[in-house]
């Protein structure tokens, strides 16, 4: 494990990066804490990978300052930041075996013989590359590739590891595979991670904090259980979760009683129903997606279109389904797509009130034409504690 005294976190303050013709970045602000997992996610061109960038001294900050423990580092040319980067592409000379590409950093710092040799061996062997040292890139297999690149910045022992999206090259199952190694990785060295991805699998899966970026600026900065059950904007409701959060406007649920400056109502999948207390609308079928373990039914509720999660068991549902809407498992959002949570003399501690409401003309007068039983699916994998 890296030392205590080495390890340190990683702060941004006020950065900005511009170019010519745009701004990557603006106004960030954000602590990644020491000897742990943080992953910087969002779509393509939201600026993850520029920030990744400034913190290894690949670019440079427009404005704002950038802290390795209590060492400004954004003055600081890339060589003499205590840090290491695996790129996407892997970066592996072809020419050089797998032994000459771990140690290609170790030799250029011009480090002893003898202890290149002592920590090959150690690297090597955690890494499972003991009987590949000999190989060139060539000859490895796209995972082998990647544990190259991965050892080759363990290697350096330095306490800050910067990845970009090293996983995207490799098929679904050495992803999967991959993920855990990384993550094991981790926390057997207590390396401070940043790891950047659009892949919210990979950040739900690995992370010990996420990062939400969107157009150059953080959405959210929480724990994967907090992100998912409290996004705190329209854009991390709808960005975390697949399928992602149900986002009905206010007016499709004329009824419900939510704060005044609600304009959108959110509610995951898997947390509709179809029985229970709570607000209860008819909404069409229009459309079934049979995964194996669970099923997504389309539907369209008074315009709005929303998936429900069901069980692969249960039977296919009928065109017209009794949708309960559990108060506690809401999401209110105002107009400019900020969550609610101000309290509501009139609201539960979710800022809804518990009801049962029938006021549509689709719904069916019998309650035993409410449709299936709703399954209960988990919605992503939990890290292990």
């Amino acid at each position: 494990m890296i030392e205590a005294e080495r390890t340190a976190d990683v702060r941004l303050e006020g950065v900005v990066k511009s170019f010519a013709s745009a701004v990557a970045l603006s106004g960030v602000d954000v602590r990644l804490p020491a000897g742990r997992f943080s992953v910087l996610l969002g779509p393509s061109g939201c600026g993850k990978s520029t920030l990744l960038r400034l913190i290894a001294g690949l670019d440079q900050p427009t404005e704002g300052r950038i802290w390795q423990g209590e060492t400004r580092i954004d003055t600081l040319p890339p060589k003499a930041r205590n840090l290491s980067m695996v790129f996407q592409s892997y970066a592996l000379f072809p020419h050089l075996t797998v032994a000459e590409n771990i140690l290609f950093g170790l030799a250029v710092r011009r480090v002893p013989r003898a202890e290149q040799a002592r920590r090959l061996d150690r690297v090597a062997g955690m890494m499972g590359l003991s009987a590949l040292l000999g190989r060139k890139p060539a000859e490895l297999s796209g995972g082998q590739q990647q544990r190259v690149a991965l050892a080759r910045a363990v290697i350096s022992e330095r306490p800050v590891c910067l990845m970009d999206e090293p996983l995207s090259n490799l098929d679904a199952k050495l992803r999967t595979e991959m993920r855990a190694e990384i993550r094991a990785l981790q926390e057997r060295l207590g390396l401070t991670m940043v790891y950047v991805t659009h892949d919210q699998v990979e950040a739900m899966t690995m992370a010990d904090l996420i990062v939400v970026m969107n157009a150059g600026r953080i959405e959210q900065v929480a724990a994967p259980r907090d992100l998912y059950a409290r996004p705190q904007t329209l854009f991390v409701a709808g960005f975390i979760g697949t399928p992602p959060m149900n986002l009905i406007p206010r007016a499709a649920l004329p009824e419900l009683q939510v704060p005044p400056a609600t304009a959108t109502v959110g509610i995951r999948p898997e947390d509709m129903a179809t029985d229970g207390p709570g607000y209860r609308v008819a909404a069409r079928v229009v459309g079934l997606e049979y995964l194996g373990a669970d099923q997504l039914v389309a539907l369209n509720l008074n315009g709005a279109r929303v998936i429900l999660r069901l069980a692969g068991q249960a039977g296919p549902p009928g065109e017209i389904l009794t949708l309960t809407l559990p108060a506690d498992r809401l999401h209110v959002f105002d107009a400019g797509g900020r969550r609610i949570d101000a309290d509501h003399p009139d609201t539960s501690s979710h800022r809804v009130l518990h009801q049962e409401i029938l006021h549509d003309p689709l719904l069916p007068h019998e309650s035993g034409n409410r449709g299936p039983d709703r399954g209960t699916v988990a919605t992503r994998l939990g890290r292990r504690s």
